[in-house]
């Protein structure tokens, strides 16, 4: 699979795992089952257990310019997330404005890169 088709998909993963398991905690009108602050605790665990599953799948196939690749799977990653979620909020399906939606869950994406800059930091400095 061509390695651009791959970061996008697993972005699109990355997404849609968390989003698929929200489902538990909400009741059909869009309400917390649970506390709102444990609600996106487990978002975030469930997020980065994906993101960084998706992330030794994707080194796996890397040989060199690890740091490189880091920055730019975590820069496709969050610019995926971002836009599936603005594009929602747009919609209407997250009742909030642009500001909320950065304070409340955009800057929560940055870990994205944070976590796959590191992996291929690290990977540099064991391979490259």
């Amino acid at each position: 699979m061509n390695k651009y088709l791959k970061m996008v998909l697993f972005g699109l993963i990355v997404w849609l795992i968390p989003f698929i398991v929200s489902f538990a905690f909400m009741d059909r009108n869009g309400n917390f089952l649970i506390a709102e602050t444990f609600f996106k605790s487990i978002m975030i665990v469930t997020g980065g257990i994906v993101g960084v599953v998706l992330a030794i799948q994707y080194f796996k196939g890397i040989e060199t310019d690890f740091v490189k690749e880091g920055v730019f799977l975590g820069t496709i990653w969050l610019v995926v997330n971002l836009g599936i979620d603005l594009s929602m909020v747009y919609a209407g399906f997250f009742p909030m404005t642009i500001i909320q939606y950065f304070t409340d869950i955009g800057m929560r994406y940055l870990i994205m890169p944070i976590y796959t800059i590191g992996m291929g930091y690290i990977l540099m400095q064991k391979l490259g």
